[in-house]
């Protein structure tokens, strides 16, 4: 049965980053949304928006196209934009998918939820960058990101991501409770993910229990770049979510 995704990226990420991953999911017979989100397409300035203007345009690509059955699915930071849609698209939603993404909290954001290092360095870049905005450092990205792709891979990829407003890493949104929504929701997990690491900060378990204590984790191998280093493995684990 064909499906329709709309894929919701990362940090520093824009629509094109999904290109393999949306490969495969048509190739599978699904119809395949990759936007680029406000503040994170080429040259946008990562001033201009906010984080809830980023959920609202989530919300309004669905309702623009006549989107129906729909699966939302968030890499990373994207978690927050797809929770802050999700509650006024509940009728037009088929399921929830959060791929190594951050599940929101009350009143936290993400510079809440990750190791104080992580925090520390967000801020001093935001702080040297003149636009208040945040690009991870080419020794993150290859130890913790993408540690499974070869030099020229990273250096490829480094180049070609966008600055992250930091306003999206220290703004709020409502938590979701997929229940109440009455839409399903999993968790999908690379095995190699390092990006967070494994413990009180990690992906997994605090995330998924945080949208219901018999939320599905589907775990597959690959990195936290996956979309690029296996993304016929991510595809298929999207597709069992």
């Amino acid at each position: 049965m064909a499906e329709t995704f709309v894929l919701i990226s990362g940090a520093c990420h824009s629509g094109w980053t999904w290109r393999l991953v949306a490969q495969e999911l048509r190739a599978a017979g699904h119809r395949v949304l990759a936007p680029d989100l406000p503040g994170l397409a080429d040259g946008d300035d990562p001033q201009k928006h906010s984080l809830a203007e980023v959920g609202d345009f989530v919300v309004d690509l669905v309702e623009r196209h006549d989107l129906r059955d729909v699966t939302l699915v968030a890499h990373s930071w994207g978690g927050y934009p797809l929770t802050a849609a999700a509650p006024r698209l509940a009728p037009r939603l088929r399921k929830l998918i959060y791929w190594s993404a951050f599940v929101p909290a009350e009143g936290a954001s993400l510079m809440d939820e990750v190791p104080p290092h992580y925090a520390d360095m967000f801020t001093q870049i935001a702080a040297a960058s003149g636009n208040n905005s945040v690009l991870f450092p080419f020794e993150v990205l290859t130890a913790a990101f993408m540690q499974d792709a070869d030099a020229s891979v990273q250096q490829l990829i480094n180049g070609l991501l966008v600055p992250q407003p930091m306003r999206y890493f220290t703004e709020t949104v409502t938590p979701v409770d997929p229940a109440a929504l009455g839409v399903p929701a999993s968790y999908v997990v690379g095995s190699e993910d390092l990006a967070l690491p494994p413990g009180e900060f990690g992906w997994t378990p605090r995330f998924p229990q945080r949208l219901g204590a018999d939320t599905p984790v589907i775990e597959f191998p690959g990195s936290h770049e996956a979309q690029f280093t296996r993304p016929a493995e991510l595809a298929a684990a999207l597709l069992k979510a």
